[in-house]
C-alpha cells in the first residue's frame, strides 16, 4: 500500500492497481489494469485531486478510461485522458450532465466530509464535473484486448441507465461499479435509477463464471466470490416479495444492501 497525499494506491497484482480516495465520505476507487500494448483505467475517481498523476507513476503505456456509470465520483479526472469509453445508456449525462441534478447539490456532497487535507487546487465553490464527448461507446459483451489480458463488458443498468460491469477473464476478477459492494447501501432510490433493471442486473452478474476475485467501486477493497450466492439468494427474494420498486427501504442481506 502507498499512501499518496489524496490517493491511496494499492497492488492487486503485478499488473492490477487499486487507486483509493479513503479521504472522501465516498471511499471511491478506481482501478488501473496493465496489459502489453496499453493500460485501462477503469473510472476517474471524484476530481477533488488529478487522478492522471498517480497512473503516470504506475505505467508508460497509453492509458484508455472505461466508465462504470456516469456519476460524479466515477468522472473526475476524465478531462485528463485522451481517450474515455462509455455506455449509450451514459452518454447524454457524460455530454450535459444529470437532468435535474444541481451543481449546488454536486458541490455540497463533493465537499462533505472530508477527513484528508484538501489538494490546493480543489475549490469546492467552482467544482465542475467532467462533461463532454466520448471517445466511443461500449455495448454489452463487448471484448477490449489489452495485448495480454482480455476484458468482457457487462451492461448492467439499474443504478444508471448505462451502468457496466468490467471481468478481467484473464485474472478472474470483475469490477462491479456501483452495483454491487459492501458496507453501506447500494442505490436504487434515484429518480433516475430503476430497481427492476438493478435485480436483473445483480441476477445477471451471479451467473458469470470463473470469478476470483469481485472489486466495488467503494468502501471494502475486494470481496469473495461467495457473495455471489447470497446476490442469487437476494434476486429470488426480492422477486418473489415484489420489492423492486421504489420506496420500499433498505433491504440487508450478508454482505451487502440494496436501497430502493
Amino acid at each position: 500500500m502507498n499512501r499518496d497525499t489524496w490517493f491511496t494506491v494499492q497492488k492487486i497484482d503485478e499488473m492490477t492497481y487499486a487507486i483509493s480516495e479513503y479521504g472522501h465520505w465516498e471511499k471511491v476507487h478506481s482501478f488501473l489494469l496493465v496489459g502489453e500494448e496499453k493500460a485501462v483505467l477503469i473510472d476517474t475517481g471524484l476530481g477533488i485531486d488529478n487522478i492522471k498523476r498517480i497512473t503516470d507513476q504506475l505505467t508508460h503505456l497509453p492509458v484508455e478510461v472505461i466508465t462504470t456509470h456516469v456519476h460524479v465520483d466515477h468522472i473526475g479526472s476524465h478531462g485528463e485522458f485522451k481517450k474515455i469509453f462509455v455506455h449509450e445508456g451514459d452518454k447524454e449525462w457524460l455530454v450535459n450532465g444529470i437532468e435535474g441534478l444541481s451543481i449546488e447539490q454536486i458541490r455540497k456532497d463533493i465537499n462533505r466530509e472530508i477527513t484528508l487535507p484538501k489538494p490546493a487546487t480543489f475549490n469546492p465553490d467552482t467544482y465542475h464535473p467532467f462533461q463532454g464527448e466520448p471517445t466511443g461507446l461500449l455495448e454489452d459483451e463487448d471484448i477490449i484486448h489489452l495485448g495480454n489480458r482480455e476484458l468482457i463488458i457487462y451492461h448492467t443498468p439499474g443504478h444508471s441507465p448505462g451502468h457496466i460491469c468490467i471481468y478481467d477473464a484473464t485474472n478472474g476478477y470483475l469490477f462491479t461499479g456501483d452495483l454491487l459492494y459492501a458496507q453501506t447501501p447500494i442505490y436504487a432510490f434515484y429518480p433516475s435509477t430503476n430497481p427492476v433493471d438493478l435485480v436483473n442486473s445483480l441476477e445477471k452478474i451471479s451467473n458469470i463464471e470463473n470469478i476470483n476475485v469481485i472489486f466495488g467501486s467503494h468502501n471494502t477493497l475486494g470481496l469473495h466470490p461467495k457473495i455471489l450466492e447470497e446476490v442469487k439468494f437476494a434476486v429470488k427474494y426480492l422477486k418473489e416479495q415484489k420489492l423492486a420498486s421504489f420506496g420500499t427501504g433498505i433491504h440487508k442481506f450478508k454482505g451487502f444492501s440494496i436501497q430502493f
